[in-house]
């Protein structure tokens, strides 16, 4: 078995380094802004992901249902085509919505 050694030094600047075996540290000094924004920029992403397919898609819909619209009047219906376009974008965004929540907001203590 191998002993895990401590080895302290002075960098030439004065900086306090030390190695664990043979893995370096440094103290980063890290303010852990990026652990709030991360999952905003996320959560964000997946909003709009879901909201710019839809404020194409219901307006499209609601106008299907009006007689003087212009598929309605040549009797060929275009309604059942935007709900099915509909569930689609839901269904396509969830599951990538649900990759971004096991990537972005699982915990790193998991890893080994």
């Amino acid at each position: 078995m191998q002993e895990s050694t401590t080895i302290v030094a002075t960098h030439q600047d004065g900086e306090h380094r030390e190695a664990y075996g043979t893995a370096k540290t440094e103290n980063l000094r890290d303010l852990g802004l990026w652990r709030i924004l991360l999952p905003l920029v996320v959560i964000g992403g997946c909003l709009a992901l879901l909201a710019i397919p839809l404020i194409f898609l219901i307006p499209l819909l609601i106008k299907s249902f009006e007689p003087t619209n212009p598929a309605n009047l040549q009797g060929t219906p275009l309604t059942w085509l935007w709900i099915v376009m509909i569930l689609l974008v839901l269904v396509v965004n969830a599951i990538i919505i649900r990759g971004f929540g096991k990537i972005f907001f699982t915990q790193a203590g998991n890893y080994r």
